[in-house]
């Protein structure tokens, strides 16, 4: 008999973007996360690199397939066209660049219009990055109200110390999957109700 142990036929694939403005460390976030290393690269994400990790959720094997993106604002057209499939997004901003915070709104409403997901509840955290840099510019109470208005989880984190960057990644796999669960839950109900118990009928015209 299987024990608490990870059941891989239920292993689910999750598509995780990570977008926000240029130079907020979205490259290095993402390598902290996987590789565990800082990745000190100032070389602008042009388009969209993926990397993959699989995690273990309520004994799921959560594949996540994380989607970074290029934060210069000649892309945007080309970023969005990423969004589609996705399951959860992690918008992130550097908390020592007010403009970085201020762009969230644009980068939040783009990304909600171009996926067209149930409004609100779309699975999502917001990550105040650089919080190891004493320069600061948006104060924590600002962000967190912000977040906090649209029902945002809210994570200050540093890519160069790994301060918070796994909890933050891991709470957006699990709202993911609760969302991707429900989903599939609900298409499940629905395609038992319409099917019918007896032979169908003959129809007539």
């Amino acid at each position: 008999p299987q024990g608490p142990s990870m059941d891989a036929s239920k292993k689910v694939d999750l598509k995780i973007i990570i977008i926000g403005a240029l130079g907020v460390g979205k490259t290095s976030l993402l390598h902290q996360y996987v590789h565990k290393t800082f990745y000190e690269d100032y070389r602008t994400t042009l388009g969209a690199s993926i990397l993959t990790k699989v995690l273990p959720v309520d004994n799921t094997p959560l594949k996540l397939q994380i989607w970074d993106t290029g934060g210069q604002e000649r892309f945007r057209s080309m970023v969005s066209t990423f969004y589609k499939g996705s399951d959860g997004c992690m918008l992130a901003f550097d908390v020592t660049d007010r403009e970085s915070f201020e762009a969230l709104d644009n980068w939040r409403n783009d990304f909600l219009e171009k996926v067209n997901p149930r409004e609100q509840d779309f699975p999502m955290v917001v990550l105040g990055n650089k919080i190891d840099i004493c320069d600061r510019q948006v104060p924590k109470e600002t962000a967190s109200a912000w977040c906090k208005e649209k029902d945002i989880p809210y994570f200050e984190v540093s890519a160069k110390n790994n301060i918070n960057v796994a909890e933050a990644f891991e709470t957006l796999a699990k709202q993911a999957l609760t969302t991707y669960k429900g989903i599939l839950e609900s298409y499940l109900t629905d395609s038992i109700k319409l099917s019918p118990h007896d032979k169908p009928k003959k129809s007539c015209c």
